[in-house]
C-alpha cells in the first residue's frame, strides 16, 4: 500500500534551517508528482511546494520562495524540502503528499512539527 513517511522536523531558531525528508513506498514513486504542504494550528491545509514527476518544474508559495527548495531522488524513492531561513510563521506540522494542488490524490504522511522559536 501506499506510503509516506516524514523526517527531519525539529526546533528551530528563526534564522536557523532544517531539511525534511519524506520516504515512499508501495507505488511507483517516479510516476508522480510529489507535494509539500503544511498546517499551522487553527489554520487549512497550505501547499508549500511541489515537484513534477520529472523534476523539472517546481511550485513554491509566495511566503517560503527564496528560502525553501523542493528536490527528489527517484532511485531512493525520497523527496526532500530543505528550509532555510526559517520564520516563525513557518511553525506548523508538515505533511509529504503524492501530488500536490489538482494531481494530489489524497495520499499524505503522517506530518512532521516544525517549530521555529527562539
Amino acid at each position: 500500500q501506499v506510503q509516506l513517511v516524514e523526517s527531519g522536523g525539529g526546533l528551530a531558531q528563526p534564522g536557523g534551517s532544517l531539511r525534511l525528508s519524506c520516504a515512499a513506498s508501495g507505488f511507483r514513486f517516479s510516476n508522480y508528482d510529489m507535494g509539500w504542504a503544511r498546517q499551522a494550528p487553527g489554520k487549512g491545509l497550505e501547499w508549500v511546494s511541489g515537484s513534477s514527476r520529472n523534476g523539472r518544474d517546481t511550485y513554491y508559495a509566495d511566503s517560503v520562495k527564496g528560502r525553501f527548495t523542493i528536490s527528489r531522488d527517484d532511485s531512493k524513492k525520497q523527496v526532500y524540502l530543505q528550509m532555510n531561513s526559517l520564520m516563525p510563521e513557518d511553525t506548523a506540522l508538515y505533511y509529504c503528499a503524492r501530488g500536490f494542488f489538482s494531481s494530489w490524490d489524497d495520499y499524505r504522511g503522517p506530518g512532521t512539527q516544525v517549530t521555529v522559536s527562539s
